[in-house]
Order: C-alpha cells, then structure tokens, then sequence
C-alpha cells in the first residue's frame, strides 16, 4: 500500500526488511548495552523502499517514512515507564543531515595523545564535587579537551555514535577503559553503514546518507521522545543503491538487567 500522499506529489512506500542477525544481539555487546542501561531501549529496524532517494529529497522521504502505515505499525514509544505503540498520526518531520564519511577508527587517535587517555587506554579521572566518577571522557565543551577531536569531526556520525554510547542511558555504569567503546562503536557503525570500492583507486567510501530525524504530531515532538534528550536519539540511514532505510533509535531510561 503507498504511503500517505507527500509534498510536490512524490510518495515512497516501504517494507518491513526480513530480520537479520545484528551486532546489537551479539552477547558480548548485548552485555555491555545492559551496563551501559541501553539494552532494550536501543534498536535497529530496517525497510525497503520503491523510489530512487536523493539528497534533495530527504525530507519528503522522511516524512513519508513515518506515515507509512508498514513502518508505523512497529514504531513504539515509551509512555509512563512502558513500551507503547506509537498511536497517533505524524504530521511533520525535523531532519538533519549528519556527516558521514569515515571508514576506519582514525577519528579517534587524538584521544591517546592529549590527556584523555592513557597511553593503555584507561580514561583520566577527574575531581567533581557531585559525580564521583567524573572523567575527561565526557567532560563539558568549556574543556581544553573537547575539541581533541576536532569540531567537523565530532560531527561524523561514526563520533556520534561513539558518544550515544559513552553518554549510556540512566543506570549507565561507566568503563574505565576506552576498548569497549571502540570496539562496540566499530561493530555497529559496521552494520548500519553501507560502502563501495572505486574499482580504479581501491578506495573504499560511504554511500550511505544519515539522517537525525524528530516527528511531530498535532501536539508537538512526540518520537524518539515528547522532551528534548541528548540520550534520546533516533537516526534514519539511507542505502540509496539497496533502497534500505534503517530507523537506528535510542530512549533514554533505565535499561533491561537481563537478556
């Protein structure tokens, strides 16, 4: 069935994609998402759609995205603690494009070499009168650290992503080491991001376009979340070439305890 009639006339339609295993559901990550308190409450789900994206046309495909009726009937939102369906009608939709062209971990060889990290790996604690356990891994933009990585690159989704789960959701029990973050970051942006080889060159970039996307209802914002939470997050990552979309989300609260 096709998707509500969008602006200037161009509608997609989409599919639920047949679930595959993901990086998400690997025990190892799914133990580590637990300590971070973001087990169940982060999710991938993946679709197929029936026209060409384009840059120049990301905000009619999101739109239409959440008014297909294929998508809207897995889209689930956090109402008084519970995982609810998400019952009401989405009348617009506030993209923004996100940077995404890394292909290795370079990004993040700065935080070796400026005070963040150890040489080993280990996170620099710092002194904080109300959290004990303040660290220069996540201190404020006011620290002579935070631009270590430089403003352009923070903004590459692969950091992003690396933040989301540095931040973890409520009970998020922080590492003291920086490898399983790394390593977790690596695993997912593997599975959500699509790349090509030039045949020429040899070099390997990112085909895919990233989208930080907020619906809103008659009442206002109401997915990922009614409030504005930089822990609360939700991503749609376009493989123009597959036509697949992958709605990446995450709510901020307190994660599952067990598997």
């Amino acid at each position: 069935m096709a998707a509500d009639q969008c602006q200037f006339d161009q509608t997609f339609s989409f599919a639920p994609l047949p679930l595959k295993k993901s990086s998400l559901q690997e025990k190892d990550t799914a133990a580590l998402l637990m300590k971070w308190s973001m087990l169940g409450r982060i999710s991938a789900q993946s679709f197929s759609f029936d026209q060409n994206f384009y840059h120049y046309n990301r905000d009619k495909f999101a739109l239409c995205f959440f008014k297909d009726p294929a998508v809207v009937s897995t889209l689930r939102n956090v109402k008084d603690g519970a995982w609810m369906p998400l019952e009401t009608e989405i009348v617009q939709v506030d993209v923004e494009p996100v940077l995404c062209t890394k292909v290795s971990m370079d990004l993040f060889d700065p935080l070796y070499s400026c005070g963040i990290l150890t040489f080993s790996g280990h996170v620099v604690k710092c002194f904080h009168d109300v959290y004990p356990d303040y660290d220069k891994l996540r201190q404020e933009e006011d620290s002579e650290h935070y631009y270590a990585v430089g403003r352009e690159e923070r903004g590459e989704f692969l950091f992003r992503l690396f933040k989301h789960l540095c931040l973890g959701g409520e009970l998020c029990q922080y590492e003291d080491n920086i490898d399983p973050y790394i390593r977790t970051t690596k695993l997912i942006y593997k599975d959500l991001i699509s790349v090509q080889k030039d045949p020429e060159s040899k070099k390997i970039s990112v085909v895919s376009t990233v989208l930080k996307v907020w619906a809103h209802d008659d009442s206002g914002r109401c997915y990922p979340g009614g409030q504005e939470e930089e822990r609360t997050f939700a991503y749609l990552i376009v493989d123009p070439f597959k036509r697949h979309v992958t709605l990446f989300y995450h709510h901020y609260g307190v994660g599952e305890f067990s598997r």
